[in-house]
C-alpha cells in the first residue's frame, strides 16, 4: 500500500464500470487525484462527476495525466489509445485487482466470492451492519465497501457501489475496528490478489470460459482463495468439499436445509442462501457484540435488493403489469430469478433475455433455453459482445442459438426471437396484457428496455 495516497495521481482506463467506478471513488476519498475516462456516459460516471473525478467520455491519448499511474481491467486492449500511451511514456500499469488488494491493506477485510450472489450477499452484509449500527446508536467502527452493483439508499445512507472506511474512526459506542466489505471477482482471477480476514464463497461454476481452462482450474483457484483466511464461510454442497483447504483456521458451511428460512423482502430461495451468508459473516466479524442471530436477520427483513437484482422498476402506466429488471447472465442466475419472481403469482411471467458474450452464448446456449422455458412468453435477444468480437470459433454464434433451445425446452409456450432491443419493445406492445409480469434479463444494455416499458413504449393502448 502507498503511505501516502495524497501523493498518486491514478488514471482510470474504463472508469465507468461497476467495479472501476466503485475504486475510483475510495482512492478519492483516500486522497488520491483520480481521473478516467469511458465509452460512454452512465449513471456511475454521472456519480463520480458529483463526487469531484474528471470522467471524459471517450478514449483519447492526450487524456492520460503525465504523471499518472494508470488503472485497467483485463477488459482492456492493449490497442487502446490511452493504455499505449501509458506504455509508450513508462507510465506504472496496474490492474484493477492490484489496486483493490492495496485499499484492502488499509482494513479489516469480508470478501465475497462466488460465481452467483456475490453483490447481493456483500449488499446484505453492509445493509443490516447500517441497521445495526443505527440501532447501537451509532457506527459500528467504520465500516466500507467495494460491491458491483448499486446498494440502495437507506435513509441518511444514500444509494452506491462504494464508500471508504476512515481508518481509526469509530463514532459511536461499538469500536470494533475498521472494516471493509469487498466483493471480488473470479473472472480473471484477479480475486486471488485480496487476502481477506474473512472469506464467502457462494457457489462456484464455470462462467468465464475466455480465461479458465477447465472447472477444475476454478475450483483450484477458490482453494487458494480460501487458504489463507481466517473464516471461511462456504455454502453446505458436497461439490463445493474440495475448495475449502485444510489450512483454514474456521470452515462455517450454510444451508437453507439445516437452518430456518430468512424472513426477506427480497423473493427467491437464493435470496435466502445468500442471507444465510451475510449473517454468518457478520457473526464471524463481531461475535456477540451486535445481538442474537434473530436480530441479525431482523436487520435485513426489509432489504429490497441490490440494483438490477430481481429489482422492481414499476408498473406500466395505465396498465397492469409490473415490470421487473435483473442481471441474470448465467442460467442459473436465470432460472434462479424465474422461480423468485413465480413467487409473486404474475398472471403470466414474461421474459425478454438478452445473452451476454460469445464465447458464454456458445457455451452454455442449451442452458440457458432450458432455464428461460420457466417462463410463460419467452423472448430473446441478440448477444451483448461487450469485450468479444465474433471472429474465428466464435463467428456462427447467434441469440438465435439460445432462442431454438428455448423453444425445444418450451412445450408449447411461445419464444420470441427478437435480435434487438427496439424489436422487442415492438413486440411487447403487442404481447403484454394486463396482469402480466415483465423480466428483462442480462449484463448487458437489456435493461433500457425496461426503462422504455415504464415511459410506455411498450404497451398497446
Amino acid at each position: 500500500m502507498s503511505a501516502d495516497w495524497s501523493a498518486r495521481r491514478l488514471h482510470f482506463i474504463a472508469i465507468g464500470g461497476s467495479g472501476m467506478s466503485a475504486l475510483a471513488l475510495v482512492a478519492d476519498r483516500f486522497g488520491a487525484r483520480v481521473s478516467g475516462s469511458d465509452r460512454s456516459d452512465s449513471p456511475y460516471l454521472q456519480r463520480l462527476r458529483s463526487a469531484g473525478i474528471e470522467a471524459r467520455i471517450g478514449h483519447s491519448a492526450d487524456q492520460v495525466p503525465a504523471d499518472a499511474e494508470v488503472v485497467v481491467s483485463s477488459a482492456i486492449s492493449e490497442e487502446n489509445p490511452e493504455l499505449a500511451v501509458a506504455r509508450a511514456r513508462g507510465l506504472a500499469v496496474i490492474h484493477r485487482g492490484e489496486l483493490l488488494a492495496e485499499v484492502c491493506e488499509t482494513s479489516r477485510v469480508i470478501a465475497v466470492a462466488g460465481t452467483h450472489g456475490k453483490t447481493t450477499t456483500a449488499g446484505m452484509i453492509v445493509w443490516a451492519l447500517r441497521r445495526l449500527g443505527a440501532a447501537c446508536g451509532g457506527a459500528i467502527g467504520s465500516v466500507g465497501y467495494l460491491i458491483g452493483g448499486d446498494l440502495p439508499a437507506d435513509g441518511e445512507f444514500p444509494a452506491g457501489n462504494a464508500a471508504a472506511p476512515v481508518a481509526g474512526i469509530a463514532a459511536g459506542p461499538l469500536d470494533l475496528g475498521d472494516w471493509l466489505v469487498v466483493e471480488t471477482d473470479e473472472s480473471d482471477g484477479s480475486f486471488l490478489r485480496v487476502t481477506p480476514e474473512i472469506a464467502i464463497v457462494t457457489n462456484v461454476e464455470l462462467d468465464h470460459h475466455s480465461h479458465w481452462a477447465s472447472q477444475a482450474a476454478l475450483f483450484a483457484a477458490f482453494n487458494d482463495f480460501l487458504a489463507p483466511v481466517r473464516v471461511a464461510i462456504v455454502e453446505a454442497d458436497r461439490r463445493l468439499d474440495r475448495i475449502v483447504p485444510n489450512q483454514a483456521n474456521q470452515v462455517i458451511r450454510y444451508s437453507l436445509e439445516t437452518a430456518p428460512r430468512p424472513a426477506l423482502r427480497a423473493p427467491g430461495l437464493h435470496n435466502a442462501d445468500n442471507a444465510l451468508a451475510a449473517l454468518a459473516a457478520i457473526e464471524a466479524a463481531f461475535g456477540a457484540a451486535l445481538g442474537s442471530r434473530d436480530a441479525l436477520a431482523a436487520a435485513l427483513a426489509d432489504f429490497p435488493g441490490m440494483r438490477r437484482r430481481i429489482e422492481f422498476r414499476g408498473t406500466i402506466a395505465d396498465r397492469e403489469v409490473s415490470v421487473y429488471d435483473d442481471y441474470a447472465h448465467h442460467p442459473s442466475e436465470v432460472r434462479a430469478g424465474l422461480s423468485a419472481l413465480r413467487e409473486l403469482s404474475p398472471r403470466r411471467l414474461v421474459v425478454v433475455f438478452q445473452p451476454h458474450l460469445y464465447s458464454r452464448t456458445k457455451a452454455l446456449g442449451e442452458r440457458f433455453g432450458v432455464a428461460l422455458a420457466a417462463a410463460d412468453l419467452v423472448g430473446v435477444l441478440d448477444v451483448y459482445a461487450a469485450r468479444e468480437q465474433p471472429v474465428g470459433d466464435l463467428a456462427a454464434v447467434s441469440g438465435l442459438d439460445v432462442a431454438r433451445a428455448a423453444a425445444a425446452a418450451a412445450t408449447g409456450r411461445r419464444v420470441l426471437w427478437l435480435r434487438s432491443i427496439e424489436r422487442a419493445r415492438q413486440q411487447l406492445a403487442v404481447e403484454l396484457r394486463p396482469g402480466d409480469l415483465v423480466v428483462t434479463m442480462g449484463a448487458g444494455d437489456i435493461d433500457s428496455l425496461a426503462s422504455a416499458l415504464l415511459r410506455g413504449e411498450g404497451a398497446s393502448r
